[in-house]
């Protein structure tokens, strides 16, 4: 039996990592199998380049290189988590994947739509079976993103014009693709909780 791959995106601060983890643990209640994992990140190799790209300055690195960045953690995150979890028939919820660099590196900072297109159709070549995109206004993500004690505040430090255009940028992704479902995030973790449920009980049928 395959898998059912699912991500998870957004805006900094949308809650997508709470809901993650709500969904992960309904799910198991349910009798599913489940991974739950993030980007950058979800393999050893990815974890390190985590750091690497959400630590330090905002001008750290060019929108170029962490395009490359974040498509050699993803592939090492493909090989040694995803794949084998979905060859398991497990279901797969990952905090983020290839859209957030579509956005992120990709139109926020210039038009470099088409270099991430063209790397991960190159390196990549997986999209999820169903996308949530948590939607919240992004001068209440930021507030909430900020708020979060740690060290791991380099794009929220880019600032709201940053984030605005960010979310312009995933409504606009969602519009062109099916497997797209919206979540209004602008509510208490367990109401949110229930609307993607909702929308995750209907695919898994």
């Amino acid at each position: 039996m395959a898998g059912l791959f699912l991500s998870l995106e957004g805006i900094d601060g949308s809650g997508k990592s709470t809901q993650g983890r709500l969904l992960a643990d309904r799910l198991r209640h349910e009798g599913h199998a489940v991974t739950l994992t993030r980007e950058p990140g979800g393999s050893r190799g990815a974890e390190e380049i985590r750091r690497l790209v959400l630590e330090g300055a905002t001008d750290r690195w060019s929108a170029e290189t962490e395009i490359l960045l974040f498509t050699a953690a993803r592939r090492d995150h493909l090989e040694k988590t995803i794949r084998p979890a979905l060859a398991r028939g497990e279901v797969v919820v990952t905090d983020r994947f290839a859209d957030s660099t579509r956005i992120f590196q990709g139109i926020t900072r210039g038009d470099l739509s088409d270099t991430v297109d063209r790397l991960h159709g190159l390196m990549i070549g997986v999209e999820p079976d169903l996308t949530l995109l948590f939607d919240l206004d992004p001068a209440v993500g930021l507030s909430r993103a900020t708020a979060r004690a740690g060290t791991e505040l380099r794009f929220e430090d880019m600032g709201l014009a940053f984030q605005t255009k960010a979310r312009q940028g995933f409504l606009a992704l969602a519009r062109q693709h099916s497997r797209f479902r919206l979540i209004d995030a602008d509510a208490d973790p367990e109401t949110v909780a229930a609307r993607v449920w909702s929308v995750v009980s209907a695919r898994l049928g």
